[in-house]
């Protein structure tokens, strides 16, 4: 997520007041917070889930509809989002990044 650089202490009270909930949404095994080390203001959330459908089920809820509302006002540029499995099992990883 590339974020304009006056809105990085916006985004991360919302990452820091938002993480617990996260980490406790039914399927989540992980998250953590990246920032990039020569763009400050390029931020990576890296997360683990037992499924894709509890990957889906914390996308379509209203708690995540309502950071994403948040955390979107914020961006210098568009998100890219995207899921991967891990080869040897079944986790989904979830990224969304600048």
């Amino acid at each position: 997520m590339n974020f304009r650089p006056e809105n990085i202490k916006a985004f991360l009270d919302i990452f820091n007041d938002s993480k617990s909930y996260i980490i406790e949404s039914k399927g989540c095994l992980h998250v953590e917070l990246w920032q990039d080390l020569t763009e400050s203001h390029v931020f990576v959330t890296h997360s683990h889930w037992e499924s894709e459908e509890a990957l889906n089920e914390y996308r379509n809820s209203q708690f995540f509809r309502e950071i994403w509302k948040k955390t979107k006002n914020l961006f210098k540029e568009k998100p890219m989002a995207f899921s991967v499995k891990r080869f040897e099992t079944d986790t989904i990883i979830s990224e969304i990044s600048g």
